[in-house]
C-alpha cells in the first residue's frame, strides 16, 4: 500500500544496517498477510480519504479523530453500507499504521469515531435497501423469464440455478473453473479455492445434487456444451455477436444478470443483487426444515450467529407462541 510518509526500515532505530533485498523481502510478506483484493480495496479506501481531506485543505496523515469522524458519517449519509463503511475505517488505520502513526480512533480522542461508527450502524440495522434473498420460488420465476436457447440464455439459466444451489457468493462463483467440478452419479463436488473468509486459501468442497425442480447441473452442463467449454473459466462474458469470449464473468456482471433477469420476470430489480442467490439457499432450506449444521456445510457461514439470523427470519412463523390462541 504506497501511503506517503512511510518510515524506511533501514532507518528505524534498533535494527541494523538491512540490505534493500531484506527490506524488500520482509515487505512483501507483510503484503502477503492480507489478499490481493483486501489491497486494492484498502488503497482504494485510502486515495479516497486522502482526495476528501485535500479538497477540504485537511491532512490525511494524521487524520484528527474528529475529521474521520466526519468523513466516516459522510460517508454514511451517501449510501455507504456499514461495512464499507467500516472497512475505510481500517483501511485509514492500516496506513496510519504502515505510516508510524497512531490511528485517529485509538488515539485519545478516538472515542469520537468508534461512537461514529456505532451510531452509522445502529441507524442502518433496518437497512430499507437490503436485497431479497432469491429463495425457490423466486429462483423459478427468473429462470421463467429467460427466454430461448441461446448462449446468453442457457449462461444465465446455468449462473442463477447454480449459483443458487451452491450458496456462492458472486465472487467465488465467477473465480470457478471446469477443473473444480469433479462430477458423480448423484451430482457434482466443487473445490472453491478461496472465499471471503478463507483468506489463506485452505478451500472448502461443496456437494451439489441433481435436483428435481430446478435442476442446477442441468442448466450448466447445457451451458457447457453449447459454450464448447472443457477447461478454465466456467462463467464467461459474450461477445456482442453472442460467441463466448476467453475470459472470466465479473463478478459485478453477475449482479447486473440477476437484476436483468428479476425485471424481466416483474420483479423489482432493484431488490435483487448477486447475494440474493446464496442468501436465498439459506432462507429456502430453512424453510424447508434443514438442519443449521447442514446449511453451514453449504453456505460456509464462518460466523453461526450470521447464519442462525437467516434461519431465525426463515421459520419465524414456526411454531408460532400464538399459534394456539390467535
Amino acid at each position: 500500500m504506497t501511503v506517503p510518509g512511510s518510515p524506511d526500515p533501514t532507518f528505524e532505530p534498533g535494527l541494523p544496517a538491512l540490505r534493500v533485498e531484506e527490506i524488500d523481502t520482509a515487505r512483501a510478506y507483510v503484503d502477503a498477510s492480507r489478499a490481493n483484493a483486501t489491497r486494492r480495496a484498502y488503497q482504494a479506501d485510502w486515495n479516497r480519504f486522502s482526495l476528501w481531506c485535500r479538497a477540504r485543505g485537511a491532512e490525511p496523515l494524521p487524520a484528527s479523530p474528529a475529521l474521520l469522524a466526519v468523513y466516516l458519517s459522510a460517508l454514511a449519509a451517501a449510501g455507504l453500507a456499514p461495512p464499507s463503511v467500516a472497512r475505510a475505517l481500517a483501511a485509514i488505520a492500516h496506513a496510519h499504521k504502515r505510516a508510524g502513526q497512531v490511528p485517529p480512533h485509538r488515539g485519545p480522542e478516538g472515542g469520537v469515531v468508534t461512537e461514529a461508527l456505532a451510531g452509522i450502524r445502529r441507524s442502518r440495522r433496518d437497512d430499507p435497501g437490503r436485497k431479497h434473498p432469491a429463495d425457490a420460488d423466486i429462483v423459478r420465476q427468473l429462470l421463467g423469464s429467460i427466454q430461448g436457447d441461446n448462449l446468453a440464455a442457457l449462461r444465465d439459466r446455468a449462473l442463477i440455478a447454480f449459483g443458487m444451489a451452491l450458496a456462492a457468493r458472486r465472487s467465488e462463483l465467477v473465480a470457478l473453473d471446469v477443473a473444480d467440478l469433479a462430477w458423480e452419479d448423484k451430482g457434482v463436488r466443487v473445490t472453491i479455492r478461496r472465499s471471503k473468509t478463507d483468506q489463506e486459501a485452505a478451500g472448502a468442497v461443496v456437494a451439489v445434487p441433481e435436483g428435481r425442480r430446478l435442476t442446477p447441473l442441468t442448466h450448466l452442463r447445457a451451458w457447457l456444451a453449447a459454450a464448447g467449454i472443457t477447461e478454465g473459466a466456467l462463467f464467461r462474458p459474450l461477445w456482442k455477436g453472442g460467441r463466448v469470449r476467453d475470459a472470466r464473468l465479473s463478478d459485478h456482471a453477475v449482479a447486473r444478470i440477476v437484476q436483468a433477469r428479476a425485471a424481466a420476470a416483474g420483479l423489482d430489480p432493484a431488490c435483487y443483487a448477486g447475494h440474493s442467490l446464496r442468501a436465498g439457499f439459506v432462507t429456502e432450506a430453512a424453510r424447508n426444515g434443514a438442519d443449521i449444521w447442514k446449511i453451514q456445510q453449504v453456505s460456509r457461514h464462518k460466523s453461526m450467529q450470521i447464519l442462525s439470523g437467516y434461519v431465525r427470519d426463515a421459520r419465524l412463523f414456526e411454531d408460532h407462541a400464538g399459534d394456539r390462541f390467535l
